[in-house]
């Protein structure tokens, strides 16, 4: 059996080999790890308790569930895109940092004039990648520092705005809709159920109970 100690090692190692040149991504993950823990905390605590009726368990259980969901996949999703745009506004060149400008300059890329960074008239950014520029290693490190930073700050951007805006507005609608058929479906009395008067039809009796309550002598 392997040693514990060298076990957390390992995961260490693997941690810091997968993660560690794009923080973004790491924190990313463990944002949706929590949200999920989080959501399944949840439903566990309703299923075992006993204070909550079984018949509300049914309708409460699918809700977190679905709560659940959408926290999940609006949380990985937004933060997700919004941290790739950031990601290929840096690589394409269209976001630098001072140094990587004098680069782009020396690359023949874009031109520094008095009045600031000039780009030049034919140059596609939208294909443009500066890791495959053959003399990127010149600024590697410099780029690879200012890259990691921007995600980190994407990431933020976008957990902020999913968390706060659209993962609440999602939620809402959807514990709406799901408390709407659950009435539905508490109040609804099958037909087969109803107790009525033997010898007149079902439609007779539905109209003589119409024109008892709504009688316009009623007063309260």
């Amino acid at each position: 059996m392997m040693n514990p100690s060298k076990l957390f090692a390992n995961f260490k190692n693997t941690i810091l080999t997968k993660y560690g040149p794009n923080p973004a991504k790491m924190l990313i993950y463990t944002g949706v790890l929590g949200w999920f823990l989080s959501s399944a905390a949840q439903v566990v605590a309703i299923a075992v308790n006993d204070k909550i009726p079984k018949e509300q368990k049914m309708f409460l259980i699918p809700q977190e569930i679905g709560d659940g969901a959408i926290n999940v996949v609006s949380f990985f999703l937004v933060t997700s895109v919004i941290k790739n745009f950031a990601s290929r506004l840096v690589s394409s060149g269209r976001l630098a940092s001072p140094k990587i400008r004098e680069f782009l300059t020396e690359s023949g890329i874009n031109i520094k004039t008095k009045k600031g960074w000039k780009v030049l008239p034919d140059f596609d950014f939208s294909k443009f990648n500066i890791e495959n520029l053959t003399n990127f290693y010149k600024i590697k490190d410099d780029y690879k520092s200012f890259k990691n930073g921007v995600d980190v700050i994407g990431m933020t951007a976008g957990s902020i705005l999913s968390c706060n805006i659209i993962t609440p507005v999602l939620r809402n609608k959807y514990a709406a809709q799901r408390q709407k058929k659950t009435l539905a479906e508490m109040n609804r009395i099958p037909s087969n159920k109803v107790n009525y008067p033997r010898g007149i039809s079902m439609d007779t009796y539905q109209k003589y109970a119409a024109m008892k309550y709504s009688n316009p002598s009623l007063k309260i």
